[in-house]
């Protein structure tokens, strides 16, 4: 896969300029101290209810009108499936989510609220079914994470990081990111190593195996 750039990272921030919400940092009280501080940065109050519409958006935005007229397509346990389902239907655009079936009901319901077409798959075979759907139909696959232009998407987190360290006059030395794809930690990684190489990057795993879409 190709690397993420700083210019690939600030062109995705000027697309999403007017569709995500820049979430400020806060501070949590219940973690304060003499010396330091906690910061969390909200992602829960993006219009979709997570991060992933930023590389969701990105990645759509990227796509030729040949290509938004074939459809797209993606496995989701929910998240990425709502944001990605949100921004097809502002685009116009046909989506059909492949999901686990043992999915939450409330994930599921929200992916069809944005009018997306549901697949069910067990969950071992969700990236099965999805490729083969997308050779059937002519679809386009959205990943939920291992992809240049989500990740480019989801780096404008540690993008909005960095500028608020500054403009805050904030001391931001660690930055804890949960992993489960993977596309969100490595987004903010590239996007603070390349603006504030002295920021230590950390993973916060919440079970072995589990990876998150």
């Amino acid at each position: 896969m190709t690397l993420v750039t700083f210019n690939d990272i600030y062109a995705a921030s000027q697309r999403l300029e007017h569709v995500v919400s820049h979430t400020s940092l806060l501070k949590a009280p219940w973690a304060s101290c003499t010396h330091r501080s906690l910061l969390l940065k909200p992602e829960n109050l993006q219009i979709t209810g997570s991060f992933k519409i930023r590389g969701a958006y990105n990645r759509l935005s990227r796509l030729s009108e040949a290509e938004k007229a074939r459809g797209v397509i993606a496995r989701s346990s929910g998240n990425h499936g709502k944001a990605l389902a949100y921004v097809a239907r502002q685009e116009g655009v046909k989506v059909t989510i492949v999901m686990p079936a043992t999915a939450a009901k409330a994930k599921v319901d929200g992916v069809l609220e944005y009018g997306a077409e549901v697949k069910f798959a067990p969950l071992d075979e969700c990236a099965k079914v999805t490729e083969e759907l997308a050779e059937k139909h002519g679809f386009v696959v959205v990943p939920p994470f291992d992809d240049p232009d989500v990740i480019a998407g989801q780096a404008t987190v540690g993008l909005e990081i960095a500028e608020d360290a500054v403009a805050r006059g904030l001391d931001v030395d660690t930055v804890l990111v949960p992993v489960s794809g993977g596309g969100l930690i490595s987004g903010v990684a590239a996007a603070l190593k390349l603006t504030r190489p002295g920021v230590r990057v950390v993973g916060a795993v919440s079970s072995p195996g589990f990876r998150g879409d």
